[in-house]
């Protein structure tokens, strides 16, 4: 077998571009607290992952052997276990690490990226690790170096919290010394040791008033790699700003003397990493108000206000080309959104990298970054909330649940083309909703040539999402989302497409050939089902049959929705998927039915129970009634003694839309979490839309009036995975889209 090291001396042209990997392992200090993401993620305690990793296809894992985690009390009292079992599997599954030492951190505790001997303390430990595991032959010391810097001796985000530019110059040359000496120190054990260095190349762009700053920032950003490459001469562009702000001479002559040029130029690209600066700060929110001392000025992201788009990973890959003329890979490739918005961002890619291979631009790789996702990055990790994204696998369920990333990832490794419909349509940042300011044209410019990377459809029509429903609250819901995430799609009446009827059914999927169906409609007068339950019973259970049925034929994907109401209450645990049903009233039999009846003919089939309905977008909720008859100054009745767990429809909207694009199937329950009776519920809703609670009148369910027969406790719970936000939160955002909408 041919091994990693070989074949990346190899003749690039003559090798297929490769699928890496990286779990996120940030342990980085604010204050005298450690944020550890491997603790968070549970990879920490969970060796078979790396099965799951495997699986994939993946050719190397960027991985972590953290000073932190493994000698943060010296090298004398290192702990080498957790390393040598991991690092020992993934050798044994044939998946090669490039193993991490440091990874947005500062080190243990008697060090910091500003402690003068931080590079000889570093290099030590990277030392032990070598002759640990002689075997490993690729290496990332140290992280993102000028990223880190930035934000530990600039920005003061992370310790040691620093807040000028002589302290990031100093964490940043500690940092690039330190790479430095560990590759000297690894190389004196294993001389065909190999340096992946990453750092994140973001590009500035501004408007000609400011063309100064951004040609500075646009400098600065290669410091890393510039100084590692021996670049940093007397006559750097550089060199006079950074003797100005205190670097001697001797300091950056040791690069010169000591030059480590990577093997491997690793660049972590992300959307929001290119930025925009613009004198009038009136156009632009206050928190994005800044200045230089020279200037005052707005700085937001690029994409939001470049009218031509933002330099993109093709244009970034080629500068860093053209300017080292040294291997190059994307080595992390994530982004936080939606599932389609993931696959796209991830496909673009890795179309980029192909695109310059075919030019003659060494690119060895495309990292799937984010195994398992990763934890409070939207406050850059300065807190621990539990904000979770979610990556290739989805961490939210009992083990990691692979998404559609992982499926795209094997076909990547394999050879084969990704076919997912809803490839076909550009990502937001090509849309033109980017836009959140006025536009201005950047000029993306890339060897003196304007280049607009906008990506349009590979078909004027992609395949489109049927959705059946369209007079329904959830129907309207799921047609406004598809909208916002860019997802193509038809909104369907019931004139249009019977699903009782199985003719019309099969006439609508020949026609539209849709890559998958909601049925978001149904009959939903639960008191009135018992007045007519064979109309109830033909809408909600012989419905949906004879479209699962269809959808099976024509190899369509299917989610269609059940309700709590199939359970009769006798428990007082959370309901999971698993629970025999046992239903009350003829809703929930025609439910029920439902349910059965769509996984015989449909095994396929997504069908996912929920609960107790609120939103935005209708007059007809319970929370949208409660409170109209509270601001009228009325009182209003509700159920003391009936829990439920309410469900906030774009929640519910969007969590069964991923659902259905990870090829999910069987029953699911998807409710926000919380357990609440109806009349709390009114309760809650009008203490924080900051009416009187005590207009809301709690009434046993027996004095209601209420013809068909309810559980008194219907909570839905997940054994499959808890995909939904707190009620709180759910009821947080329900008001502030009230205010919008």
């Amino acid at each position: 077998m041919v091994s990693f090291n070989s074949r990346l001396n190899t003749d690039n042209s003559q090798l297929p571009l490769e699928v890496w990997a990286g779990v996120e392992c940030t342990v980085n200090r604010v204050g005298d607290e450690y944020f550890d993401q491997l603790e968070r993620n549970g990879h920490a305690t969970r060796l078979d992952d790396l099965d799951l990793f495997a699986e994939l296809g993946i050719k190397a894992i960027r991985y972590p052997v953290l000073w932190e985690r493994t000698a943060p009390d010296g090298l004398e009292n290192a702990d080498w276990s957790w390393a040598d079992e991991r690092l020992g599997r993934l050798r044994e599954l044939g998946i090669n690490p490039i193993v991490g030492l440091v990874h947005h951190g500062s080190g243990p505790r008697h060090t910091s990226l500003i402690d003068p001997e931080f590079p000889e303390k570093l290099a030590l430990y990277a030392r032990a690790v070598a002759e640990r595991y002689p075997w490993v032959t690729h290496y990332t010391p140290v992280n993102e170096p000028l990223t880190t810097a930035r934000f530990s001796g600039m920005y003061g985000h992370w310790y040691p919290h620093g807040g000028d530019e002589l302290t990031f110059l100093r964490a940043l040359l500690g940092e690039c010394r330190g790479v430095a000496l560990s590759m000297k120190a690894i190389r004196e054990v294993n001389p065909n040791a190999q340096l992946v260095q990453t750092d994140d190349l973001g590009k500035i762009y501004s408007t000609p008033k400011l063309a100064y700053q951004a040609e500075f920032e646009n400098e600065r950003r290669w410091l890393s790699f510039d100084l590692l490459c021996g670049r940093v001469t007397p006559t750097h562009r550089m060199g006079g700003h950074l003797r100005y702000c205190g670097i001697s001479e001797a300091e950056l002559e040791w690069f010169l003397e000591n030059p480590c040029p990577p093997d491997i130029i690793g660049i972590n690209h992300y959307l929001t990493s290119d930025r925009f600066l613009d004198e009038r700060k009136e156009r632009y929110p206050t928190s994005s108000h800044g200045g230089n001392g020279r200037d005052e000025y707005a700085d937001v992201e690029a994409v939001r206000v470049c009218a031509e788009g933002a330099a993109g990973p093709r244009n970034l890959l080629l500068e860093a080309w053209e300017r080292y003329k040294l291997p190059l890979a994307i080595t992390e490739a994530h982004l936080s959104c939606t599932r389609e918005e993931q696959l796209r961002w991830l496909y673009e890619v890795w179309n980029a990298a192909l695109q310059l291979r075919d030019q003659g631009v060494d690119v060895r790789a495309v990292t799937a970054w984010a195994l398992l996702g990763s934890y409070d990055w939207n406050s850059l990790v300065t807190r621990s909330v539990g904000y979770y994204e979610s990556g290739v696998f989805d961490l939210r369920s009992s083990r990691p649940r692979p998404t559609a990333i992982a499926k795209m990832i094997r076909d990547l490794s394999a050879g084969r083309k990704p076919d997912h419909p809803l490839l076909d349509t550009p990502g937001w940042w090509h849309r033109q909703e980017r836009l959140l300011y006025p536009a201005v044209s950047c000029g993306v410019e890339v060897g003196g040539e304007k280049r607009d990377e906008r990506v349009t459809s590979s078909s004027s029509s992609p395949s489109p999402l049927a959705i059946v429903g369209a007079r329904g609250t959830l129907g309207r819901a799921f047609a406004r989302l598809c909208e916002l995430r860019g997802i193509s799609y038809r909104l369907l009446t019931r004139q249009e497409m019977d699903i009782a009827d199985p003719a019309s059914v099969d006439a609508v999927l020949t026609q539209l050939k849709p890559w998958a169906v909601v049925n978001a409609a149904g009959y939903v007068r639960v008191d009135d089902a018992e007045r007519e339950p064979h109309v109830c019973l033909r809408v909600n259970a012989e419905g949906p049959a004879i479209l699962a049925a269809a959808c099976a034929q024509h190899n369509v994907g299917l989610l269609t929705f059940s309700s709590d109401l199939v359970f009769d209450g006798a428990v007082f645990n959370p309901y999971v998927e698993s629970d025999a049903v046992a239903p009350l009233n003829v809703y929930g039999c025609s439910k029920a039915m439902a349910e059965k009846l769509v996984l015989k003919v449909n095994p396929a089939s997504l069908v996912i129970r929920t609960s107790a309905f609120f939103g935005p977008w209708d007059d007809y909720n319970f929370v949208t009634i409660a409170l109209r008859q509270l601001s009228a100054g009325n009182t209003f009745v509700a159920a003391e003694d009936a829990i439920v767990s309410p469900t906030y429809v774009p929640d519910l909207v969007h969590a069964s839309l991923d659902l259905l694009i990870d090829g999910e199937s069987g029953l699911w329950h998807l409710a926000n979490k919380g357990a609440i009776a109806w009349a709390d519920l009114a309760r809650l809703a009008a203490k924080t839309a900051g009416f009187n609670p005590s207009n809301v009148i709690a009434l046993p369910t027996q004095e209601l009036g209420l013809t068909a027969k309810r559980p008194t406790y219907s909570v839905l719970g997940s054994n499959r995975g808890e995909l939904m936000s707190s009620l709180d939160s759910a009821m947080s955002r329900y008001f502030d889209e009230c205010q919008r909408f």
